[in-house]
């Protein structure tokens, strides 16, 4: 079938209307200021508050500036491939690390000078979890919450039977999923007031991930802070109340989702019965791609939220047959900030879209199942 290709002027993007504040020097916007509050957050409201952290290993700058808050009570998304600084910012956040230079607070504490106390207050689950192998999986859940301190009255058994886990067996014959479980039980029976989850569904099957969701989203509820660093996006788009992404060591965009997505284009996806090419000059359909079809004219691409008003009594006058408007999805707002060499920075092959080390399948299809 022909296509009919079409070409319009300049429409004004995000970019084009992003208010004052570009990055000195670098003559570009720095978009994570479009989606944050004009006038700053009171601390008091904040689980953890990084402001300008540097951390370098030799020559190796591996955080450059690390701006990260979370307020208190949501879920927060942390994003970012292989080798951008995500968990080098979490021991610093965690007092693993001393910052270079910088101020990094966590719960109105001090991350490093303060770091014994705040990990009272706090619950950590790393991404590859380690076990004593001769103890048993309900040893090692009662030796971390022991360590810790704080957990809630019948937590551990209702965790323990919500996420399957056999807590007889000795840690040594676990699968990885099964020691996943185990960190991840100790640290959603405490009482913590933040949760820090660096890749915590590594391992588990897809019934167990719904089942972390679930318990995330009730913690949440009880008013429980939460930083999950994830390389599945879907799993943060589905659970997450705000999104960061770091890049090269700087967090280049957090906030809403929402708000993200307020500002970045939406996908339409149209059929008409007539032609397009009867509009006249006023009705600029840009960069939308335009094919003829047996049931009439199809109409597909992306535009700006408020282009698209302006569009609708246009196409309206071309008698629809269908409209389908899509916000963009965090696969589509992290791709405009972070595609990678094909081998990335480390030599690492690059996944979809030329990104490393990151996940854009459907929710609840691991890559890699894990037998438990």
């Amino acid at each position: 079938m022909p296509s009919h290709p079409r070409h319009r002027a300049a429409t004004p993007s995000i970019d084009d209307a992003a208010p004052p504040g570009e990055r000195e020097g670098h003559g570009e916007r720095d978009v994570g200021t479009a989606v944050r509050a004009v006038e700053p957050p009171d601390p008091a409201d904040l689980a953890t508050d990084l402001q300008g952290i540097h951390k370098s290993f030799g020559k190796a700058h591996v955080l450059n500036g690390v701006d990260l808050q979370i307020p208190r009570g949501v879920i927060a998304g942390f994003l970012g491939p292989n080798g951008s600084g995500k968990s080098t910012t979490i021991r610093v956040l965690l007092g693993l690390l001393r910052a270079d230079s910088g101020t990094a607070t966590v719960l109105g504490r001090d991350a490093w000078r303060d770091a014994v106390d705040a990990h009272r207050h706090l619950a950590y689950v790393p991404g590859d979890v380690n076990l004593w192998p001769g103890l048993t999986g309900g040893e090692c859940i009662d030796l971390l919450c022991r360590m810790r301190g704080g957990t809630r009255e019948g937590a551990v058994a209702e965790l323990t039977e919500r996420f399957q886990l056999d807590p007889r067996k000795k840690s040594r014959a676990y699968s990885k999923g099964n020691r996943q479980k185990v960190a991840l039980i100790a640290a959603l029976a405490s009482d913590a007031e933040l949760l820090v989850l660096d890749e915590p569904t590594s391992g588990l099957d897809p019934l167990m991930e719904r089942e972390f969701q679930e318990v995330v989203r009730q913690r949440r509820a009880e008013g429980v802070s939460v930083l999950l660093s994830s390389h599945i996006l879907s799993e943060v788009e589905q659970l997450c109340d705000t999104v960061a992404i770091i890049r090269e060591g700087s967090v280049v965009e957090q906030g809403r989702l929402e708000d993200m997505r307020h500002l970045t284009r939406v996908t339409i996806d149209v059929i008409t019965a007539h032609d397009p090419a009867l509009l006249d000059d006023s009705m600029d359909l840009g960069e939308l791609q335009i094919h003829e079809m047996a049931e009439g004219f199809h109409i597909t691409g992306q535009v700006e939220p408020a282009a698209l008003q302006d569009m609708l009594p246009g196409l309206h006058s071309l008698h629809l047959r269908q409209l389908h408007v899509a916000p963009a999805s965090l696969e589509e707002l992290f791709m405009r900030h972070y595609r990678a060499e094909p081998h990335g920075e480390a030599g690492q092959a690059a996944g979809p879209g030329g990104v490393v080390g990151v996940e854009t399948r459907a929710p609840g299809k691991p890559a890699k199942p894990d037998p438990s």
